[in-house]
């Protein structure tokens, strides 16, 4: 396993290297001069040319890339192009928000779709089956935004169960803030959760129906052993890979999601950064989120590792 971790590390430094270089490169394809944006109304050329040699714009293109990319290996971003903030601090201010609202959809996800597809794939075809189906393609049919329009105006403003919106840190006490992350946490994790129900119901019934699962049932083992210890577990990584992929996707629809519940997050600061064109903020969350998805990709081949004994021997 800890070869194979290794490895995976190695893989991650290129990948992110060339982010890193799409992520520089926003400076180029933003339309709009940062140094013409920042001046205000009517500068003068004097202005925007003391501006340009502050942001090093007046460099070459690729000295200009290696003092960013210097500046970011020690983890500072740059500042803000309007709040006049380091881009780390406002990055390290809203990561709890999102990271929080990320893990939630990752609870809703296993929570919902773990369940569905157990029960699906071990009743084949029958009624229990038929009504994961139909939940599951209701899930898959409508996007996060509009599962998130109808939580709150049926979960929290008819019935009242829970707050409509804001975010509550975990500091200030652990029921207010997974009341406010239960609904957010639900909308961003349906459609993951269905297709983890999916992707778990086709695998169970495969495995199911392979010669050592029916010689453990000829055995006399209780169908529950069976399906737990036996089928699961080999049925887990395909569920597994569509769970990781989906994650990676839950990080973009955070921009959605922190908008209609109010959540100042990363999504929300990277949405108004664009609103901006405040390239150093868009640029720092940009990495960081390339380095959530390599994180989680990372957690994906551990899963892998751990519930596939030949691919840590491979």
């Amino acid at each position: 396993m800890g070869k194979l971790l290794i490895r995976r590390v190695l893989a991650i430094i290129p990948v992110l290297f060339l982010v890193s270089i799409l992520a520089f490169s926003l400076v180029q394809l933003v339309p709009g001069d940062p140094a013409v944006t920042l001046a205000g109304d009517s500068p003068s050329d004097a202005q925007i040319a003391l501006i340009r040699e502050k942001l090093g714009l007046d460099q070459p293109l690729y000295m200009q890339y290696f003092s960013w990319l210097g500046s970011v290996l020690t983890g500072d971003f740059g500042i803000s192009l309007f709040s006049s903030q380091p881009v780390t601090e406002a990055i390290t201010q809203r990561l709890p928000a999102t990271l929080s609202l990320i893990v939630g959809a990752l609870a809703a996800a296993i929570v919902i779709g773990l369940p569905l597809g157990v029960i699906s794939g071990s009743q084949h075809g029958r009624w229990a089956d038929r009504i994961s189906s139909v939940v599951t393609a209701v899930s898959l049919s409508a996007p996060s935004y509009v599962i998130g329009l109808v939580l709150i105006v049926v979960l929290a403003n008819k019935m009242q169960l829970f707050p409509s919106t804001g975010y509550v840190a975990i500091e200030d006490g652990i029921g207010l803030w997974a009341q406010h992350l239960i609904l957010p946490s639900i909308a961003l994790g349906m459609v993951p959760a269905a297709i983890l129900a999916r992707q778990l119901r086709s695998a169970l019934v495969g495995v199911l129906a392979q010669d050592y699962t029916r010689t453990a049932t000829a055995k006399g083992l209780p169908g529950r052993v069976v399906l737990l210890k036996h089928a699961l577990r080999n049925a887990a990584i395909p569920g597994v890979t569509a769970l990781g992929t989906q994650m990676a996707v839950v990080i973009g629809s955070t921009v959605l999601i922190e908008q209609i519940f109010g959540i100042q997050g990363l999504g929300n600061l990277a949405y108004n950064a664009a609103l901006q064109r405040d390239i150093p903020v868009i640029q720092g969350v940009v990495l960081t989120c390339a380095v959530a998805v390599q994180m989680i990709n990372l957690g994906v081949d551990v899963m892998y590792g751990w519930l596939n004994p030949k691919l840590r021997v491979a």
